[in-house]
C-alpha cells in the first residue's frame, strides 16, 4: 500500500505509473502483473475485490443507497446483488429478535396487531 497506493484517507488504492486512477484500456495489465507479483493465483479476478468489498460494507451495515453511491450506481438492482444473507449476520438478526421479544418489543403499540388478543 504505501509503495502502490495514492497517499492519504482518499487516496485510491489502484494508481497507475503516474499516481492517476487507471483506465479501463489498461487496467488488465497492471492487475495481471500485480496479481502475480503477489503470488496470487488466476481464479482471483479483481471483480472479486469489489465483490468482498461490498459484501463487507453490506454486512458493516451499509444500506442500499449507500452501497448504491459506493459502487457508482444509479439502481439499486446492483446493489442488492452484495446484500447477502450470512450466517454471521442470520444469527444476529435472530438474536435481535429474540432480544426485541423479552424486551417487549415483539410489536410496536398502536401497529396493526398491537392491541389484539393474542392466540
Amino acid at each position: 500500500m504505501e509503495h502502490f497506493a495514492a497517499p492519504g484517507r482518499e487516496g485510491h488504492v489502484f494508481v497507475g505509473p503516474q499516481g492517476g486512477q487507471l483506465r479501463r484500456s489498461n487496467f488488465r495489465d497492471d492487475w495481471v502483473t500485480a496479481r502475480k507479483a503477489a503470488g496470487v493465483t488466476a481464479e482471483l479476478h479483481f471483480h472479486d475485490l469489489r465483490h468482498t468489498g461490498n459484501t463487507l460494507a453490506s454486512t458493516a451495515g451499509a444500506g442500499t443507497r449507500e452501497l448504491m453511491t459506493r459502487m457508482g450506481h444509479s439502481s439499486s438492482r446492483a446493489a442488492l446483488i452484495y446484500q447477502h444473507m450470512t450466517s454471521d449476520r442470520d444469527r444476529a438478526i435472530a438474536d435481535r429478535f429474540g432480544a426485541m421479544i423479552r424486551g417487549g418489543g415483539g410489536v410496536a403499540s398502536g401497529s396493526p396487531g398491537g392491541d389484539a388478543e393474542r392466540t
